[in-house]
């Protein structure tokens, strides 16, 4: 085993790699490094078993990477009925906020505008929802200053929360808070890394096959070698693509798609533009205010029979019902003309054979195989930490595994303040950028930079730097300029400023091979 660092490289992969194949032992191997599995190889690593995360392409590659990048407290859940579902997801918002990623998970402001076209009896139902948002707040524990109370604000002050509002028949507006990531990939990561911290062998580009109870065959996907690892428990964590190891799984996937959109076009807001869909209970088409200077705009709930893409697509039929949802509530229409990108993800739902996919419970189930392997599916990014330890204890009972209790309730990951990581002194300032997206690691992404001009932004009008780059590649596991430019970053969601940082990802591969 390499020394617990969170330093994930090429270097550390091969070395791992290479102690697998000689026969180490394995008390654990993890299937799919989303982030169900990257939680699943934190609680193993910190309850002392020995495990090892595999992923036949990179982290986040898959649905981590394409959600809305909030952390939801359960409120459509508790409107359906769905107790159970709402408390958890509660429960884990705050754990989230207030000790395992306070730095990557800050309070997001939600606004309804109150329009002359929202009926009485809806916005009733509105401001019943918040304040039942907020009492699930309290149940779990999650301090107001953390995760403000709901209000009503005036009509000036939602206009200075979402500048394009329509301010025809404009009464005000109603405001809720929610969790908001900086990143949905960059807390796969940070949970990954932190795993690495603790002892977890994480491996990228290295496919899993032929899985039992208590062996799987894994390839490499950069040498084509091949050999197979014994262990006492086999956990398949692949979400959408569950099936693919285990046969007898029944998943129903539902497409959600997002449109990215300069901030300028919706006003540089600082609340999401919360807008109700016309003829559903509870449901809502959001404009939320994202890093480099974006609004993504979504989300669609859509059946997606058939095979499982390594990445899904938005339809045109999808881009039309965001664009005219929310186009309800600007002063200005938009068109697909202001449309910077777009991504989809598939959400990983148990089939129940009834109902939409927006209706099909967000539950999660552990199934375990006839071959012996478990398998988490359905569940939400929320309850990831939750699911994991689910899973685990499962495993742990059923395959008589001796181990520590669970400890990730309270486990800060990489970059919380507690948990800064190996500290380099810097006495240069830190853009107010690096700080949101790295924490309290901060100071040691530009310290440990090697590379020329490490503080330069890797292109004009992006706030992301060289050094954040060259960590990627030192310390995130990156491997390709995919790697860097799609999920350590999220340049990539336009096409043209993914075409602009190309070269600069190249020229630092380059530099570290």
């Amino acid at each position: 085993m390499m020394p617990n660092t969170a330093a994930l490289n090429a270097a550390r992969r091969t070395a791992e790699l290479s102690a697998l194949a000689e026969g180490g032992p394995v008390d654990v191997v993890v299937i799919g490094a989303g982030i169900t599995g990257a939680g699943i190889a934190l609680d193993a690593a910190t309850r002392g078993l020995r495990v090892v995360c595999v992923d036949k392409h990179d982290l986040a590659f898959g649905t981590s990477r394409w959600s809305s990048k909030l952390v939801h407290g359960g409120l459509r859940y508790l409107a359906t009925g769905n107790v159970g579902i709402a408390r958890r997801s509660a429960i884990e918002r705050g754990i989230l906020m207030t000790r395992t990623a306070p730095h990557l998970v800050r309070a997001m402001p939600q606004l309804v505008p109150l329009l002359g076209s929202m009926r009485g009896w809806d916005r009733a139902l509105v401001r019943t929802g918040f304040l039942a948002g907020d009492a699930l707040r309290r149940l779990a524990g999650t301090p107001a200053t953390v995760l403000p109370r709901s209000r009503r604000v005036s009509r000036e002050t939602a206009v200075e929360l979402a500048p394009t509002v329509r301010r025809e028949g404009l009464d005000g507006g109603l405001l809720a808070y929610d969790g908001q990531l900086i990143d949905d990939a960059r807390l796969v990561t940070a949970v990954a890394r932190t795993a690495a911290q603790h002892g977890a062998t994480i491996l990228t580009y290295v496919a899993a096959t032929h899985a039992a109870g208590d062996a799987v065959r894994l390839t490499d996907q950069l040498s084509g070698e091949s050999f197979e690892v014994r262990a006492l428990a086999v956990i398949n964590a692949t979400g959408v693509w569950a099936a693919d190891i285990d046969p007898g799984l029944r998943l129903r996937p539902s497409r959600g798609t997002h449109l990215v959109f300069d901030a300028a076009a919706f006003g540089n807001p600082t609340a999401a533009l919360t807008v109700p869909i016309p003829g559903e209970l509870n449901r809502f088409v959001f404009a939320m205010p994202e890093q480099l200077g974006r609004v993504y705009l979504g989300l669609t709930d859509e059946e997606a029979p058939g095979p499982v893409p390594d990445v899904p697509q938005p339809t045109s039929a999808e881009i039309s019902f965001l664009l005219d949802t929310v186009n309800t509530a600007l002063g200005t229409a938009l068109s697909t003309a202001d449309v910077r990108g777009a991504y989809a993800g598939l959400r990983p739902l148990i089939d129940t054979g009834e109902g939409r996919t927006a209706d099909v419970s967000r539950n999660h189930a552990v199934v375990e195989s006839e071959s012996g392997v478990f398998s988490v599916i359905g569940g939400k990014l929320t309850e990831y930490r939750h699911m994991a330890q689910d899973v685990l204890d499962r495993a742990v009972r059923l395959r008589a595994l001796s181990t520590a209790a669970c400890r990730t309730r309270d486990l800060p990951l990489i970059g919380a303040p507690t948990n800064p990581g190996p500290q380099v002194p810097s006495a240069a300032a830190l853009p107010a950028s690096l700080v949101l997206r790295y924490g309290a690691e901060a100071p040691n992404v530009l310290a440990s930079a090697t590379c020329d001009r490490p503080g330069e932004t890797v292109a004009d009008g992006i706030d992301v730097t060289r050094a954040e780059f060259e960590y990627a590649i030192s310390h995130e596991g990156a491997l390709t300029v995919e790697d860097i430019v799609e999920r350590r970053t999220r340049i990539g969601l336009v096409a043209h400023d993914r075409d602009r940082v190309h070269e600069v990802a190249r020229e630092l591969l380059d530099a570290a091979e």
